[in-house]
């Protein structure tokens, strides 16, 4: 198991570098870059996310004025228009497009190998003390929607499989299959205008991790106060995951029950309860369980962006929406590098979990 655990860990360095290579070069060909949005700001031309979010589909364009249009030094920038040389290369210098693409990606590289993200082009902070500061509110996303996620969807998924073609079988599903057609951002405006607004009911907070007194709190009411911020976020982030781990769960226990092990160990006498959580648990929960890694990195990293800014979390999902479209180039590859890092080294813990729940199992005896 040992020689299968460091071939995993060896691969994740080509693995890593190609993730980079590839969104290195893809980003830097994309227009309006570091250099353009430094411009425009300069000029009073940059476009707000906002701006940027909701009129993307009409235009799309980066900079007001057209590539022809620039002059002097800003030959290569759009709405450089006018400006001198020598200011064009400064702004260059700083931002590090004096040099080579191939010798911007290396040098990065070399300092990401010693975890020296740099700092923000954009916001007078290093992109860890950012990703510090914006981690706690994703992680709570991440954490409690997969434990509710894996708390609701499991046993309801044992008593499906318990109770195939029931009544309560058939109403479960029919009601699993509305709830996972419901986007989860729609179900946050609506569990918004009733719980959190003043319409109806006006029970929730409206923004925010905790309350802005909330250092004063004792530690009871601290605890109280984060979960009663965290209440309708996290039921907007679960409210469509409960269909396919549930019916994934429900599917492995059918599959179980049919076998000749459960059969036999039902000749012997064994009680029912003894039969499910002693005998096929085990085997059908295996695909379930090892899936925790995965599905917990695809909520904190993929999930929750629309849920932040609906409910004003300033997380990572936000943190990586406005760094990609004011191309804050520090902070993309910075938190892409870490990302991929943590989704690799969890694959492999996924992995390590199928051998915890049935030590049978032996990666390093099939690789050979």
């Amino acid at each position: 198991m040992l020689a299968y655990i460091l071939r995993r860990l060896l691969l994740i360095v080509p693995t890593l570098f190609g993730i980079m290579v590839l969104n290195f070069f893809i980003v830097q060909a994309a227009p309006g870059g570091p250099v353009e949005q430094l411009i425009a700001r300069m000029e009073g031309t940059a476009i707000s996310a906002t701006e940027r979010f909701s009129g993307s589909a009409s235009g799309g364009e980066m900079m007001q004025q057209p590539a022809s249009d620039a002059a002097g030094g800003g030959g290569a920038y759009r709405g450089a228009r006018g400006l001198p040389k020598e200011f064009i290369q400064r702004i260059e210098r700083m931002y590090g497009f004096d040099k080579p693409m191939h010798e911007r990606f290396f040098l990065m590289m070399k300092n990401f190998l010693v975890l020296d993200f740099g700092d923000s082009f954009f916001r007078n902070r290093s992109v860890v003390d950012l990703v510090v500061d914006k981690l706690p509110v994703s992680l709570s996303i991440g954490l409690w929607t997969t434990l509710l996620i894996y708390f609701v969807s499991i046993p309801l998924g044992i008593r499906k499989a318990v109770r195939d073609g029931s009544r309560m079988d058939i109403s479960t599903s029919a009601a699993l299959v509305v709830l996972n057609a419901i986007p989860g951002f729609l179900f946050a405006v609506l569990l918004i205008v009733l719980f959190a607004g003043s319409s109806y009911f006006k029970w929730f907070p409206l923004r925010g991790l905790v309350s802005d007194d909330w250092s004063s709190f004792g530690a009871v009411h601290k605890v109280l106060d984060y979960f009663w911020h965290m209440a309708l976020p996290i039921i907007a982030m679960t409210i469509g995951g409960f269909a396919s781990l549930t019916f994934l769960t429900k599917n492995s226990f059918v599959e179980e029950i049919g076998k000749q092990y459960v059969l036999t160990a039902r000749a012997k006498g064994l009680s029912e309860p003894r039969v499910l959580y002693g005998h096929v648990f085990r085997n059908a929960m295996m695909i379930v369980i090892a899936g925790i890694p995965s599905a917990f990195i695809h909520v904190l990293f993929a999930g929750s962006l629309i849920i932040e800014v609906i409910f004003s979390l300033d997380g990572l999902g936000l943190l990586a929406f406005e760094s990609a479209l004011n191309r804050d180039y520090p902070v993309m590859f910075g938190t892409l590098y870490v990302f991929g890092l943590i989704g690799l080294i969890m694959g492999i813990v996924g992995d390590l979990m199928y051998t915890v729940i049935d030590p049978r199992i032996d990666f390093e005896a099939r690789g050979r």
